[in-house]
């Protein structure tokens, strides 16, 4: 019988055990990665305001690389153009995947978390519109509150130790994708000034080249990996940031899987290069992006100057009310019902949570203010306190649930017949159902053997002397 055509399609409902498993295994790196830039961003701080704050200068502007190609560059600009071209790799194969074989493969599913990015990164950028429009400030910084750092945001969730259930993970890792999307194309069309056509004909040659290769099926890193340097180099002195290199190529991959393959190569890939992202990549980005002094004027100019205001207020109230406003009215008018296990009010904890903008708000304040290094710590120093802040929100507001969160992965991970399949997935499978006909059965067995024995033991007993 056809379901009805009214029938709603449920919000965070239960997510697919391939789907589920792959979650688990991405998000597992992003969270030791995401601990590793937590502590690379307060090792960067401690070595910025301390006694070694001169090394800490040197060390940023120490220039190498072939002056001749083009790269002689320091090695703050490294970490920022070079090894979060890695980052955004992965970003470009999270994408594919996502269009492909994820949450985004499928438009209606799609909407909800497309929706919800396309607010969380409006909002912010017109709370800072608002606030430097009527402070009289520079709007050049409208984008630096409106990406979200997913590293960073299931960092907070590891140190503060909240089970949260997989579809509202999911959900977050989701936004996260489109918001690298959207960052990526404000990164591309806004902060490219100058354009060298020769250098971006031969990138756009060598990023042909990379996909011709893919689709033949050549193998070996020894290939790839200096064509993607390659590329990389003829991207960044094309004008066009470097990190766009690695989105195009991150792209290319094939996300896809053949029947005779258990992973496709894009998650293969992304497999072996994730850990280099999230365990080196962004934290010594951070390490050297991160590191500005900050002192009580330095700190009392972030909630006074209207542009580094501008920055924390779109970070944590522009994001909470952009993903949370956004994900209700696209859940309203597409007749979605949230899944009956969890609650508006845990939707807005990770509206919340979106607020921690770090690595890509660094990357594009730096972009954005470029020319005021004063100006550019300063709105460092706004990143780290709103996303600070918005970590703390985000943290109470789970907290608040954390008992309910803890049950609902418990039931998640249920296995009781030990096949290394959450009893979940299995209700509608009759091998499970006979698996713990026959393990109950034997606790049946074994608990009639023990009433035996205990009735056999209190017959012969004569009582107390």
């Amino acid at each position: 019988m056809a379901a009805p055509k009214n029938r709603r399609s449920v919000f965070l409902g239960r997510l697919p055990l391939p789907e589920r498993t792959y979650l688990a295994d991405a998000l597992r790196t992003e969270t030791v990665g995401g601990v590793l830039l937590l502590i690379a961003a307060v090792a960067a701080l401690i070595w910025a305001n301390t006694p070694l704050r001169d090394s800490y200068q040197s060390v940023s502007s120490f220039h190498f690389g072939p002056g001749s190609l083009g790269l002689n560059l320091s090695v703050q600009h490294w970490a920022a153009d070079g090894l979060l071209a890695v980052f955004f790799f992965v970003a470009g194969i999270e994408l594919k995947r996502e269009l492909v074989a994820g949450e985004l493969r499928d438009p209606k599913a799609a909407v909800l978390p497309v929706v919800a990015a396309v607010c969380g990164m409006a909002a912010p950028a017109l709370v800072y519109f608002t606030v430097v429009t009527t402070g009289g400030g520079s709007t050049a910084g409208w984008a630096v509150p409106t990406a979200t750092d997913i590293a960073f945001a299931l960092a907070v969730l590891a140190v503060i130790g909240t089970s949260l259930p997989s579809a509202l993970r999911a959900f977050l890792l989701t936004l996260a994708v489109v918001d690298d999307l959207f960052a990526i194309l404000i990164i591309a069309v806004f902060f490219t000034q100058k354009l060298n056509f020769a250098a971006l004909g031969f990138a756009v040659l060598g990023l042909a080249v990379f996909w011709l290769l893919l689709r033949k099926g050549v193998r070996g890193w020894y290939v790839y990996v200096p064509l993607g340097i390659v590329n990389w180099a003829l991207m960044y002195n094309s004008g066009v940031h470097a990190t766009i290199a690695g989105v195009a190529m991150g792209l290319m991959l094939r996300c896809t899987r053949r029947e005779d393959e258990v992973h496709s190569p894009g998650e293969h890939i992304e497999h072996l290069v994730r850990p280099l992202s999230a365990g080196l990549a962004v934290p010594l980005f951070a390490l050297f992006s991160a590191g500005v002094a900050i002192s009580g004027g330095a700190l009392s100019d972030v909630f006074t100057r209207p542009e580094t205001l501008g920055v924390v207020l779109g970070l944590v109230v522009g994001k909470a009310i952009g993903v949370f406003g956004g994900t209700w009215l696209a859940a309203r008018f597409t007749k979605a019902e949230l899944n009956p296990d969890l609650k508006w009010p845990d939707v807005l904890a990770v509206a919340s949570l979106a607020g921690i903008g770090f690595t890509v708000s660094l990357l594009i304040g730096e972009l954005a203010f470029k020319n005021d290094p004063l100006l550019t710590d300063e709105i460092k120093a706004s990143v780290l306190v709103g996303s600070l802040i918005a970590a703390v929100l985000a943290s109470v507001l789970l907290k608040l649930r954390d008992n309910k969160y803890k049950k609902l992965c418990a039931a998640e991970d249920l296995d009781e017949d030990h096949d290394g399949i959450p009893d979940i997935y299995e209700q509608d499978n009759p091998a499970y159902h006979l698996r713990m006909a026959a393990i109950l059965e034997a606790k049946a067995a074994e608990h009639r053997r023990l009433a035996e024995v205990a009735a056999g033991r209190t017959a012969g007993e004569d009582g107390p002397a």
